[in-house]
């Protein structure tokens, strides 16, 4: 489902639930909220999903069938609030209209480099670009280069996972000392990690920046632009990581499958 319309979308729901918190937004592709909601997420999200979703449609006077797009944090970032984000959205895109509602999927470090974009003292380029992170958990950060290209703001390389000594620029900057700086570290990482990122980090400007719903909004219309809308089934999330948790089916698979190997060094031995 590729849609590339001279005109955006006028009526879009944003959402992130991939950190512990949750946000919410509706407005046009490209512009300002007209209506924003931001609260705990982490374990609440999906409890607390549905409602205030509902409660900012019926705010704005917009229903499910009426939306043009639905975009979302596709990750990376909490694995449990990023499957709430694309079974929430998968049901609401099919259910809310015959041929379901254009899914947007978009980056979660692309959405921390646009929240903090306006307090870059420079546009970022891909030889200076802004660095978006996110604290990945584990002792790690999720991490990604951000910069305008051709007026909007793209990642200029794949979102990775890296420990915070280990921080670097896709050309080795500071460990190689190739090229200058970046413009902006951003991310909701920190206050956590910032005190072990490399020393030449530290004289990089910082601000805190997570990845809004209202940040999702400005990308929406640069990646309804490129087609990237997609049917609700291709809606997937971006995990970066590899799974470090098994399902209960994975779980009761993996239990079933040992169960004979158990039994017979269980079993007692009878004598010669």
């Amino acid at each position: 489902m590729n849609h590339t319309p001279a005109s955006l979308p006028q009526k879009v729901l944003a959402l992130d639930t991939s950190t512990d918190r949750l946000s919410l937004a509706l407005g046009p592709a490209g512009g300002e909220p007209l209506a924003v909601y931001s609260g705990p997420g982490g374990a609440q999200a999906s409890a607390e999903l549905l409602p205030r979703l509902l409660g900012l449609l019926a705010e704005v006077g917009w229903t499910l069938a009426g939306l043009d797009a639905i975009a979302f944090g596709q990750g990376p970032g909490s694995f449990t609030g990023l499957r709430t984000a694309c079974s929430v959205v998968q049901g609401l895109a099919v259910a809310a209209r015959p041929g379901g509602v254009p899914v947007l999927p978009i980056p979660t470090l692309l959405a921390v480099a646009q929240a903090a974009l306006p307090q870059a003292a420079q546009a970022p380029t891909p030889e200076r670009p802004l660095v978006a992170v996110l604290d990945a958990r584990m002792d790690e950060l999720y991490v990604a280069e951000a910069a305008v290209v051709q007026g909007a703001l793209r990642l200029t390389a794949p979102a990775a996972l890296c420990a915070p000594d280990q921080l670097s620029t896709r050309v080795g900057w500071p460990a190689q000392d190739h090229g200058p700086a970046p413009v902006l570290l951003a991310g909701n990482a920190l206050g956590t990690y910032g005190t072990r990122l490399p020393a030449a980090w530290q004289a990089v400007p910082q601000v805190e920046a997570w990845p809004t719903a209202s940040a999702l909004l400005v990308l929406a219309a640069t990646a309804w632009q490129q087609g990237g809308a997609v049917a609700a089934a291709d809606a997937q999330p971006l995990y970066v990581r590899d799974k470090v948790a098994q399902t209960t089916e994975e779980r009761a698979r993996l239990k079933a499958a040992s169960a004979p190997h158990t039994a017979a060094h269980s079993a007692p031995h009878s004598a010669p």
